[in-house]
């Protein structure tokens, strides 16, 4: 009897011992958890608050499942943490990974940390926002002149092509808002009988969108539209032309797609959404990023347009927008 509860001691104990070898530890800070021995690429958003970030981690997370590699997600709190951004950055290199999918926080600011990287072997690919150099393999992104051009010559539309329209973009300096503010300036050149206003910044954040929405109605009374360059200045601006009770009256055209902003657009409080495609960008950056790490560099196009879609009350429901719209889910 001794024997035999000695003998089923000793199997417990070694299931115990094998499971628990056999275990593997789950990755933190945002890593996926790929076979041992997996390519680790890093991805460095600008921002991790907004829903647009979270769409473009399902992009790269689903690049790396089909891959089989290890994705590391980690990027600042705010768009505007430039140091922030290069610490990361600076510290996956000193970890040594594959290679970098980044979005810069600055144009400028940038260029050090990605001439870095490439320097010590690390492949480096941007999306959504580029460096102003030549160094990264790729970027993948929206032609945000273009795109913007589209808003200017959609909002013409709605104010009727005549009367006074205001800007937000979202932070001086980053490559994304200067592209849209640039595009926003030349699309409204082609609409003769509207000029444009008060130019103000949100420095990405809702309640500062909100503060700068409420100066330029103030301080410009016979406003008659306002074009937001990203999710939280459309956030902001619709939430104080619905307290002003200017909904529908003051026409808003916005980037992004975030809920807040599609419940905007049914309400009526936003008229148009230029909506990017930022699922492909994270996913597209890993897929290049991967070719790039494996030696296939040559066949990597330096430039990927991952395109927009006019979104209104009209098309919203869709089959197509809804597909569009159900990635960033």
């Amino acid at each position: 009897m001794l024997r035999r509860q000695y003998m089923l001691a000793l199997v417990a104990l070694c299931i115990v011992f094998f499971s628990a070898c056999a275990k593997r530890e789950a990755p933190s800070g945002g890593a996926t958890a790929p076979s041992s021995g997996a390519l680790r690429i890093a991805v460095v958003p600008k921002g991790t608050a907004h829903s647009f970030w979270l769409t473009v981690k399902a992009g790269a997370e689903q690049a790396g499942r089909e891959e089989g590699v290890q994705i590391l997600w980690k990027g600042p709190a705010e768009e505007t943490d430039v140091e922030g951004q290069q610490r990361i950055l600076e510290d996956f290199i000193n970890q040594k990974v594959d290679a970098i999918v980044m979005a810069a926080c600055d144009a400028d600011g940038m260029v050090p940390i990605v001439k870095q990287a490439m320097a010590a072997g690390i492949p480096v690919i941007t999306i959504d926002s580029g460096v102003n150099s030549d160094d990264p393999l790729s970027f993948v992104a929206t032609d945000n002149v273009a795109a913007a051009a589209k808003a200017a010559e959609v909002l013409c539309e709605l104010v009727g092509g005549k009367g006074k329209v205001g800007m937000i973009p979202f932070i001086k300096g980053a490559a994304s808002s200067e592209q849209r503010e640039q595009g926003f300036r030349e699309g409204l050149k082609r609409c003769s009988g509207v000029t444009l206003g008060p130019v103000l910044y949100s420095q990405s954040q809702v309640e500062r969108a909100m503060q700068v929405t409420e100066d330029m109605l103030t301080a410009n009374p016979d406003l008659v539209g306002i074009f937001a360059a990203n999710e939280p200045g459309a956030v902001g601006a619709a939430t104080v032309l619905e307290q002003r009770g200017l909904a529908g009256k003051v026409k808003l055209v916005a980037f992004d797609a975030a809920q807040p902003e599609i419940d905007a657009l049914r309400r009526g409080t936003i008229q148009a959404l230029i909506v990017q495609n930022p699922f492909k960008m994270g996913y597209e950056g890993v897929k290049l990023a991967v070719r790039a790490v494996r030696g296939d560099r040559a066949s990597i196009p330096k430039r990927v347009d991952t395109g927009v879609t006019v979104v209104t009350q009209e098309n919203l429901d869709s089959p197509e927008v809804q597909e569009l719209l159900k990635e960033r889910k």
